[in-house]
């Protein structure tokens, strides 16, 4: 965990006690609607469609288990008893009451959180890798420059009015769990030919209206340039991004116009002024932030299979080791994800009693650490493997052991219409129908690899266009319509694409079946997944199946599968 020094904590208690004010003075009519929005949304503070949402950071989503306490008891107190983690690893309260932000605030101030700069016109939450740290493809661990980006990008004057939001994801492992490509910068680490480090920074990627995806500006950047490297991006940015147009302000819509080339050649331009300036870093200032975050204590040699292997005949437990437990870069131990994804509950909800309770769990066998993905789920990143049946039969008791991450059922879904005041259809009914649909394992596990997202409209919270299957809800003269596209991916990056006219929400999971039937007839072997099947063959199959006359009917298929 990173450690809060004294200028950290003094920042954020004075931005605590300067919205506390401008709240009292809104309150009291001095200040207007207008003048208030953007101090509120500076602090998180949303108007969505019944009441106020408070997007609470969680920086490159990192939690300490004292830290999820205490949003237990926040959502306890000042909401309706739960919280929703976000595809940008925050947590989101959906009733808040606007007079009682700035206490919130004070309390989420006292275990080192904030709610800063999680909207508005300026540089968002860094998001990285939720393995980050212990991921055993590890190049460098992303931690470290998430903090230092998040100290270079908070309350920085030149960017607190940037044409539009920005965000930033950092990946540090050789696979990309960031998916770096559809960000408004994405940093890759990598090493060069004589071991050096650095990034390849991306530039230009986006999902929402116009979804682009990003392009390399610089193969490799040496490290100790990182942040005048962004810096000159940033600059670049705000001279020349449009503000006369919402739709066109994104940095994607000014390196496309431009074009990669020129505006490569003015990011040079700008950095020819910066580069070796004060904002080079040094090896020391790198050994400074890492000195700020704890370590955990491993233990060395433990026996990695001490009371798993009783547990092998359990098909249950089985299932759960294949899918929720990840590999580890110190031997003995493994990742777990805690699945947000029971069928039934909103994708990304949690109750207050499950913060407490993970919390507990995050104590006894995680070192008191755990990571939220922008997949919606939490990881507790550090349990030895000789536990893994003790914290199976805890989490199970949770309900947070579905044993579905990569299935189709581990929907990546924005709260959409029941919340969203933005929103143009629901997301999470919609999320709870086709999981329903799906629900037996072993229908799933034959599936095998495919993603699922779903945003309630254009804005693409849901990442839809990067789901091997995305769903878009959309307004057809004032009714709910869902346009699904198929082919998104977010490593390597692709877009999906529409694969016809819109459905009836009644009619999507009949839909999704359809296109199971279809990936199913056609795949070579249970290793070729969905994506790789429409990378294969197209779309034109996939839309004779949904729109045309079906070989089997896919309710059909699903049974023989469960009587086998």
């Amino acid at each position: 965990m990173y450690r809060y020094d004294e200028v950290d904590q003094r920042l954020v208690n004075e931005r605590v006690a300067q919205f506390r004010d401008q709240t009292r003075r809104f309150l009291a009519g001095k200040l207007s609607e207008e003048e208030f929005r953007a101090l509120r949304l500076r602090n998180g503070l949303y108007i969505q469609r019944y009441a106020p949402m408070l997007r609470i950071a969680i920086p490159y989503g990192l939690l300490s288990s004292k830290q999820l306490r205490k949003l237990a008891a926040i959502a306890r107190k000042y909401d309706r008893g739960y919280g929703h983690f976000s595809t940008r690893q925050n947590l989101q309260l959906n009733w808040p009451k606007l007079e009682q932000v700035p206490d919130i605030l004070a309390e989420l101030a006292s275990v080192q959180l904030h709610a800063i700069q999680t909207s508005g016109n300026c540089v968002r939450n860094v998001t990285t890798d939720h393995f980050a740290g212990v991921a055993p493809d590890e190049i460098v661990d992303s931690f470290v420059w998430c903090e230092l980006i998040r100290q270079w990008s908070t309350f920085n004057p030149e960017f607190s009015y940037l044409p539009r939001k920005f965000k930033i994801g950092v990946n540090g492992a050789l696979e990309d769990r960031v998916a770096t490509y559809v960000h408004d910068i994405g940093l890759h680490a990598l090493k060069n030919a004589s071991g050096e480090t650095g990034f390849r920074v991306i530039v230009g990627g986006g999902l929402g209206r116009t979804p682009i995806i990003g392009q390399a500006v610089r193969d490799f950047l040496p490290w100790p340039h990182l942040l005048t490297y962004l810096d000159a991006v940033l600059r670049t940015y705000n001279r020349f991004g449009r503000r006369d147009n919402i739709h066109k302000a994104r940095i994607k819509i000014l390196l496309k116009e431009r074009g990669v080339e020129r505006f490569r050649e003015e990011v040079e331009a700008e950095w020819a002024h910066l580069k070796d300036g004060p904002g080079t870093l040094t090896r020391e200032d790198v050994e400074k932030i890492e000195a700020r975050f704890t370590r955990p204590a491993y233990e060395i040699g433990t026996d990695p299979i001490s009371g798993i292997s009783e547990m092998g005949s359990v098909p249950v437990f089985s299932a759960w080791r294949k899918r929720n437990v990840h590999g580890h870069k110190v031997p003995g131990y493994a990742a777990v994800t805690l699945s947000l994804k029971k069928t039934g509950v909103p994708p990304g909800d949690v109750t207050s009693e499950q913060m407490d309770a993970i919390a507990g769990l995050a104590e006894r066998y995680s070192f008191g650490e755990l990571r939220v993905s922008h997949e919606q789920n939490l990881i507790l990143a550090d349990v030895r493997q000789r536990d893994l049946p003790a914290l199976w039969r805890e989490v199970r008791a949770l309900g947070l052991a579905t044993p579905n991450v990569g299935l189709l059922t581990n929907i990546i879904s924005c709260p959409g219409g029941d919340f969203c005041a933005l929103a143009n259809a629901k997301s999470i009914p919609v999320a709870r129908a086709i999981q329903e649909r799906f629900d037996a394992l072993d229908y799933l596990f034959d599936i095998g690899e495919l993603d699922l997202n779903i945003s309630g409209c254009m804005n693409a919270c849901g990442h839809h266009h990067i789901g091997h299957i995305g769903i878009l809800g959309v307004d057809k003269n004032g009714e709910e319509w869902y346009q699904i596209e198929i082919g998104g991916n977010q490593a390597p990056a692709s877009l999906g694409k529409v694969i016809g006219p819109s459905f009836a929400r009644a009619e999507v999971p009949d839909v999704i079946e359809k296109l199971i039937a279809c990936y199913l007839e056609r795949r070579d072997s249970e290793a070729e997944r969905f994506i790789d099947i429409v990378q294969r063959i197209g779309i034109e199959p996939f839309k004779e199946y949904v729109y045309g006359n079906a070989h089997q009917r896919p309710a059909d298929r699903q049974r023989q599968v469960a009587a086998a």
